[in-house]
């Protein structure tokens, strides 16, 4: 069952944070690795992140703080777990990151369909949706595992550019390289 939060807090439950990252978007990144995911895809790269009572608690300025002070970074990842399960406090952090002019790529394992309808039901969903760059939806599936794919660990999984949260491109198996 998905625990998607309704609940507005101006803490944000994270995994982990990495303050400079290359590898999970175009860019220098600072990357978000938000607790809980209802997903549990067999071969996670991330399993530490499942459980919704782990990790820790952290004030959403704080983080926004971390981020405005370094000059190099392009933009912000939300990774996880599954980021959509926070979506208003990350849509908050979000519009943040926005207002200094950086891009937000965000990871889930939901479907930008499957986001579309749980957004009818919790419209955060939709606000955290129409302010990402580039969504990079689905499911890790350990048979269609690739690592020679950009951004992505499976096959079946897409990169989407998004704009104001709808699909502008859908980029194929063999991207290379991404703008935002």
């Amino acid at each position: 069952m998905t625990e998607l939060s309704t609940e507005c807090n101006t803490k944000l439950r994270v995994a982990g944070l990495i303050e400079e990252s290359i590898v999970d978007g175009p860019g220098f990144r600072f990357t978000i690795f938000t607790q809980g995911c209802p997903h549990n895809c067999e071969g996670c790269h991330n399993p530490q992140t499942h459980d919704f009572k782990a990790g820790k608690l952290m004030e959403i300025d704080d983080i926004f703080d971390k981020i405005k002070q370094n000059p190099i970074l392009s933009g912000a990842t939300f990774s996880g777990g599954e980021p959509f399960c926070q979506p208003k406090e990350l849509f908050l952090l979000g519009q943040k990151i926005k207002s200094i002019g950086q891009n937000i790529f965000c990871y889930t394992g939901f479907t930008y369909e499957e986001l579309i309808e749980l957004g009818q039901k919790n419209s955060s969903v939709l606000d955290l949706l129409g302010i990402v760059d580039v969504l990079v939806d689905g499911k890790f599936e350990k048979d269609k595992k690739d690592l020679t794919l950009l951004y992505k660990g499976s096959s079946n999984q897409r990169v989407i550019k998004l704009n104001k949260g709808k699909i502008e491109k859908i980029y194929n198996n063999d991207v290379t390289e991404i703008s935002i």
